[in-house]
């Protein structure tokens, strides 16, 4: 039904009985004034990690400024991880014409693939200061390289707890990443998020920056040139980057949780 157009609905009241007789203007009508879209969704993932309630209220903890019911110190850092993964490097078969009066941006449709590459990046939370390097792919390797050029520079080298938000995706995933980074950075503590949780993840926000800003429409001949590209966008991006507003607290928390039963009482 949410399909149906107007004189579809009418129809099947009328088929239905729930009225004698009704005009598809007047069902639309209705539809409106009590804000009903039945056309229009969202997709949705509840959450499934058993330890949803846990894992998201230390992360918001520490965007707070908090870790385990204390306040960080002054040596304390949050930095926020992540890559984006896939992306495709295409060029259009014809060149991008300009806007001109009454002319908006003209993209030609077809492209040629050029390869794919990966972003790999890190955000500070309380600073404002950002990170990341373009790679071939997303690999361990090339994410312990991206930890090891913000932990080998100042102030994060001499920091007492550096702290690293990362989601599960298989390049720092679960106790075997934590322990590979402890052994490397010992006042690193990687905190992760929980499964299908990477919307609390705050450079996911620079992440959607970056694409809408920089990267649409996309017209690159290659690796170099999308490279270039990003890492251009990130030292502008510095230059006038603050700390996002971040709004969403424990308590919106609890709320959002309850609305899923299976997840109410870890709320």
């Amino acid at each position: 039904m949410s399909r149906f157009s107007r004189s579809e609905l009418r129809r099947h009241v009328l088929d239905q009985g729930i009225v004698a007789e009704i005009s598809g203007t007047t069902i639309w009508r209705w539809l409106s004034q009590d804000a009903i879209r039945p056309w229009s969704y969202r997709s949705w993932i509840f959450p499934r990690d058993p330890d949803f309630a846990r894992k998201a209220g230390r992360v918001l903890d520490l965007y707070d400024g908090h870790w385990e019911d204390k306040p960080l110190k002054e040596g304390d850092f949050v930095l926020s991880a992540d890559e984006k993964a896939g992306l495709q490097i295409r060029q259009r078969r014809h060149p991008i014409r300009p806007t001109a009066p009454r002319r908006a941006l003209r993209v030609e449709h077809e492209y040629r693939r050029r390869g794919t590459c990966a972003y790999q990046a890190a955000w500070d939370v309380h600073r404002a200061r950002l990170f990341g390097h373009v790679v071939e792919r997303s690999t361990i390797d090339c994410f312990d390289a991206l930890v090891a050029s913000v932990m080998s520079v100042k102030p994060y080298r001499s920091a007492k707890r550096v702290f690293w938000v990362v989601d599960n995706g298989t390049v720092h995933r679960g106790q075997r990443a934590i322990d590979r980074l402890r052994r490397q950075w010992p006042r690193l503590i990687l905190v992760h998020l929980p499964v299908h949780a990477s919307w609390l993840n705050q450079i996911e926000i620079y992440f959607s920056v970056l694409q809408r800003k920089a990267l649409t429409p996309d017209d690159f001949a290659s690796c170099h040139q999308i490279t270039q590209r990003i890492l251009d966008f990130q030292d502008h991006y510095q230059k006038i980057a603050q700390p996002f507003q971040w709004s969403f607290t424990r308590d919106d928390l609890v709320r959002l949780l309850q609305r899923c039963p299976s997840f109410a009482h870890a709320a």
